[in-house]
């Protein structure tokens, strides 16, 4: 099942109840993080990391570190999508593989990797602002993703950082933004919920 981008963003819901027995193969799970790999980032950063939890014990840590909330279990996968802060020191190795196809020209890479390390270095609250905003946006493509190849999905912000932390295999650098579940749902779902008018939420200026 292939939906376009307009279809998957009308009828994607937050899903919290899956088919507990479901099972996602890794080529699923690989197309899902090389897709939520296409998100754009501030000078081209992609300062994300994503850890599938799909077993029964990552699962069940991950459910108390999410205040037992079921879904963690029940998905097929639950995502943690983290944020990378002071990924500026790793930029110039993150663009090059775009210099080197002709994407970006080598002086242009220089002058973002120059850039991004003066407002980068030392700044310690745009580095986490800049890791959660990145981190949000692959989260995002992430869950647009699995609507697209037919499968379901929710955003849980309810977790303790600290646990995660502790229990999954994250890097120092990676701040803990979001999970996301995904899986098959079950029928018993909420439908999407009622959205605000455009006239509420739009302004021109």
């Amino acid at each position: 099942m292939s939906l376009t981008i307009l279809d998957a963003i009308k009828q994607r819901k937050s899903v919290s109840k899956y088919q507990k027995d479901a099972v996602l193969d890794h080529s699923t799970l690989n197309e899902l993080i090389r897709l939520a790999g296409c998100s754009p980032s501030a000078y081209n950063l992609q300062n994300w990391h994503f850890i599938a939890v799909i077993s029964d014990e990552g699962k069940a840590l991950l459910k108390a570190a999410a205040f037992g909330q079921p879904q963690v279990e029940t998905a097929a996968a639950t995502f943690i999508v983290c944020g990378q802060v002071q990924a500026h020191k790793t930029l110039q190795k993150r663009l090059s593989p775009s210099v080197k196809a002709g994407t970006i020209p080598a002086d242009i890479a220089n002058a973002w990797v120059a850039a991004a390390s003066r407002s980068h270095e030392g700044n310690f609250q745009l580095q986490h602002e800049e890791a959660i905003r990145s981190g949000s946006l692959a989260a995002m493509t992430l869950m647009y993703a699995a609507q697209g190849m037919g499968l379901a999905s929710g955003a849980m912000g309810g977790f303790d950082a600290e646990q995660i932390k502790k229990h999954f295999p994250l890097g120092d650098d990676d701040i803990p933004v979001m999970l996301i579940t995904v899986g098959i749902p079950e029928k018993n779902n909420w439908p999407q919920k009622e959205r605000r008018p455009v006239e509420e939420i739009l302004t021109l200026a």
